[in-house]
């Protein structure tokens, strides 16, 4: 009997990654460790190139703690993603996540973010409708 390559099979299993017409929506539902963020920056910038994407919307509200190392690679992705042309909102972060960055002194330079994914959302365009349903515009 042969088993599965499990090394393989946790590489491949990223964020899933979300497309809602020239945006893209994932989010972290972890922290994050290096295979995953190189992982992550590696899906999400062929992904940005592939799809054409003119914004990216990185859902943190899972996010419980962080720390420098998850801090730099959300400066990271949100760096690359720029340089392919995307805008990036970082959306969700939590009040205790946000006082541990001040109190790291870590600075988020260059990353945009709203309190919740609808907010963010609607600041790459997309609003919802009276129905209920989003519409980009």
């Amino acid at each position: 009997m042969t088993l599965p390559d499990t090394n393989h099979a946790n590489e491949s299993a990223t964020v899933p990654i979300l497309r809602l017409g020239d945006t893209l929506v994932t989010g972290l539902l972890n922290e994050l460790d290096d295979k995953q963020a190189t992982a992550l920056a590696e899906e999400l910038t062929a992904r940005i190139a592939e799809d054409g994407a003119r914004g990216v919307l990185l859902d943190i509200s899972r996010l419980e703690i962080i720390d420098s190392f998850v801090a730099r690679a959300l400066m990271e992705l949100s760096t690359m993603a720029q340089l392919l042309g995307a805008r990036v909102i970082v959306a969700g972060m939590r009040p205790s996540v946000a006082i541990t960055l001040v109190e790291l002194g870590i600075e988020l330079t260059g990353v945009e973010t709203a309190l919740n994914a609808e907010e963010g959302m609607s600041a790459l365009g997309w609003h919802r409708t009276r129905d209920g349903r989003g519409s980009g515009e």
